[in-house]
């Protein structure tokens, strides 16, 4: 017999204390305790909460932002590492899944860096670990791209569950990708902000209309709830902002679209949503409504050719290297393969 889980969710429309990890892991952990208290079984914080979003690279020419880089490299998280391993800990101990987007370092370079998403179960348990497949637009300035390995929906007692990151959510082979797994929940990871053009000018990218139409679509798609958690912009990041590259860098900021954070249900309609202000959005889901609407169109199911299209994925985890040593021991040479995974 099937089961369908009904609990809430929340999604942490918060700012990260900018550029500073270890604050930022704090507020987190204080909101992992608050969204339990007030019922949550899972909580979801936006794109690069660790240690903020690197809105800088939209903002000016690469030659002025050597210090905000390197500053935000240091910040960075390891994976695994001793921020996871608190955040695993307190998921642990409230009993709550636990979604937060990381900026990602390497001991394999000083300077390799990715934009990811971490999913925690409510045991304490590192259920998936996602890398951003493509960078996109300025971010290329900053982070590497990521591989297939995340490409996955994660069984749970509060269903499937998968993750994109940002624009990947724009992405129909990725997030189809993830409905072919029988995703029930989809968590969509966003920045405060996302400016392409001076304020001045017309066409600058409409971050909140952007997120209606995509988590919209893949919503009523996939027949799946989709949990939206953007960021919400604050003083530590304008501060750094105008500290590095002076006040005309807040007027950039001040004109582009902010993000919003909601959640949708199968139909592609918004049950809850917040912008402007910061807080947890909570929202009450059962998924038993998702059974419905697949009589009319489930794409993963019986409304597909698999005749006309096939899809592959490979999961593969990229390393930068693969060392074979030698060695001679009784019996003749031997090979020791040694695989180096950052």
């Amino acid at each position: 017999m099937i089961d369908y889980p009904a609990y809430r969710v929340a999604a942490a429309h918060v700012a990260p204390v900018f550029l500073d990890a270890q604050a930022s892991l704090e507020k987190a952990l204080s909101l992992i305790a608050e969204a339990t208290y007030n019922g949550a079984s899972l909580i979801a914080f936006p794109e690069s909460f660790l240690p903020g979003f690197p809105v800088w690279a939209a903002l000016a020419a690469p030659i002025r932002t050597h210090e905000l880089f390197k500053r935000f490299v240091a910040e960075s998280v390891l994976v695994p590492g001793p921020a996871v391993e608190r955040l695993c800990d307190a998921a642990r101990r409230h009993g709550i899944v636990v979604s937060i987007g990381v900026s990602e370092g390497t001991t394999a370079s000083v300077g390799c860096i990715w934009n990811s998403n971490l999913l925690i179960g409510a045991d304490g348990s590192l259920l998936n670990h996602h890398r951003k497949l493509v960078p996109t637009y300025f971010e290329k300035m900053i982070w590497a791209s990521g591989d297939g390995h995340g490409l996955r929906v994660v069984e749970t007692p509060l269903g499937r569950i998968g993750a994109l990151i940002c624009g990947e959510n724009t992405n129909p082979l990725a997030r189809y990708a993830l409905m072919a797994q029988g995703e029930q929940l989809h968590i969509s990871t966003y920045p405060p902000l996302w400016p392409t053009r001076p304020p001045e000018e017309k066409g600058n990218y409409d971050l909140t209309q952007s997120i209606l139409i995509r988590a919209g679509a893949h919503a009523f798609e996939a027949k799946a709830f989709n949990l939206v958690a953007s960021a919400h912009r604050d003083r530590t990041l304008e501060d750094a902002l105008a500290a590095a590259l002076g006040r005309e860098a807040l007027d950039l900021i001040d004109g582009a679209p902010q993000g919003v954070s909601m959640v949708i249900g199968p139909d592609g309609a918004p049950l809850a949503k917040l912008s402007g202000e910061e807080g947890l959005l909570y929202a009450d889901i059962d998924l038993s409504a998702a059974v419905e609407p697949k009589q009319f169109h489930d794409v993963v199911g019986y409304y597909n050719r698999f005749d006309i299209f096939n899809l592959s994925v490979d999961r593969t985890r990229h390393v930068p290297v693969t060392l074979t040593e030698g060695s001679v021991v009784a019996g003749g040479p031997q090979t020791l393969e040694i695989k180096e995974v950052p």
